[in-house]
């Protein structure tokens, strides 16, 4: 089952919008959005039953909420109480039809109420892909071994350099930032055992 990378927009209890990059998987006509415990965007799906799915190539919405940046533009969704990405190329509304109970990560089976495309897709950028593959590794910086990391982002390296343009390379660095940060805080926790 292929795994597509997106942006889950949900609704706080307070009506303030949480945003998410998430795997998400379709079978069927059908979304499964899979989010681990504990999480806000679980939280919002239980309570609400509602969701929206944001295609996006704009990498800054992915990388700037791995790294404290969650502001971005919304606009209502069309069908459902909810919002989404100014910057998504194309949007679907969902709504939970049912919850398959995991311990670690419950999938939201949902069916799309409305879907529409606002914007081109443009055409691919190996950069656009490099910075969502460091999202990913940043997203695991306490699981994996430094090692990988370095010899992965290296690697990643060579896409930045050839294909990317500002916004990328604003992404990149607030990643390359957020890595940073965390080995200097597991360095200092390290010095003080």
């Amino acid at each position: 089952m292929m795994i597509r990378e997106v942006i889950v927009t949900t609704l706080n209890a307070d009506g303030s919008v949480h945003i998410a990059p998430m795997g998400i998987r379709m079978t069927d006509g059908q979304v499964t959005i899979s989010p681990f415990r504990p999480s806000t965007t679980l939280d919002n799906l239980q309570r609400s039953r509602t969701a929206v799915i944001n295609y996006t190539d704009d990498v800054r919405a992915f990388a700037g909420c791995l790294t404290g940046r969650y502001e971005w533009p919304t606009v209502a969704a069309a069908r459902i109480k909810g919002q989404r990405l100014q910057v998504a190329l194309a949007h679907i509304e969902v709504k939970v039809e049912r919850i398959n109970e995991d311990e670690l990560r419950p999938g939201f089976i949902c069916n799309i109420v409305y879907q529409e495309t606002h914007a081109p897709f443009q055409g691919l950028n190996r950069a656009k892909a490099a910075v969502l593959e460091a999202a990913i590794l940043v997203s695991r910086l306490h699981m994996l071994p430094a090692e990988k990391i370095d010899a992965e982002l290296k690697y990643l390296e060579i896409a930045m350099e050839k294909t990317a343009g500002p916004e990328e390379l604003e992404a990149w660095d607030w990643l390359m930032e957020k890595v940073r940060q965390f080995r200097l805080q597991e360095a200092a926790g390290e010095g003080m055992v």
